[in-house]
């Protein structure tokens, strides 16, 4: 097998064991009704002030049509509000609810714990190594989607 199909095969096999993984540390008793979706719309809206709905759909690279569809199964399932803005009635601000952001904070933790386990498996050197690979990775994923 060449390098390339190798490579193909790991990212691959990567990317569905980390979605699988994130899905399942989500989806406990409490919050059955998340989706891996659901905590990149919420990763988008933060814990800080609300944001306009353009600012996260930017944030997340889908028109407001899109993010519109997200945030209204969000707001059913608890987790996101809507307001009006004081300053322009046109703008709708969102932002976590509290059971939101214990969901938000809970997925921030299982990203924590996931670079640590493998980040102890790995020397000094593989370390800087690990991050210039993956900040390059991300790089060329940043230029390709625009």
């Amino acid at each position: 097998m060449d390098i390339n199909t190798a490579l193909n095969e790991v990212f691959v096999k990567v990317f569905k064991n980390i979605m699988a993984i994130e899905e399942k540390a989500i989806r406990t008793d409490a919050y059955q009704n998340a989706t891996a979706n659901d905590m990149h719309v919420m990763e988008a809206v933060g814990i800080g002030q609300p944001k306009n709905m353009t600012t996260v759909a930017k944030a997340l690279s889908v028109t407001t049509g899109t993010l519109t569809i997200s945030v209204n199964s969000l707001v059913k399932k608890g987790f996101v509000e809507r307001v009006r803005s004081e300053e322009d009635r046109r703008v709708v601000l969102i932002s976590l609810t509290e059971k939101g952001k214990t969901v938000y904070l809970k997925h921030q933790k299982f990203h924590e714990d996931l670079v640590k386990k493998i980040v102890n498996q790995l020397d000094d050197e593989e370390k800087i190594l690990l991050e210039k690979v993956l900040s390059n990775l991300n790089k060329y994923f940043n230029e390709t989607r625009k």
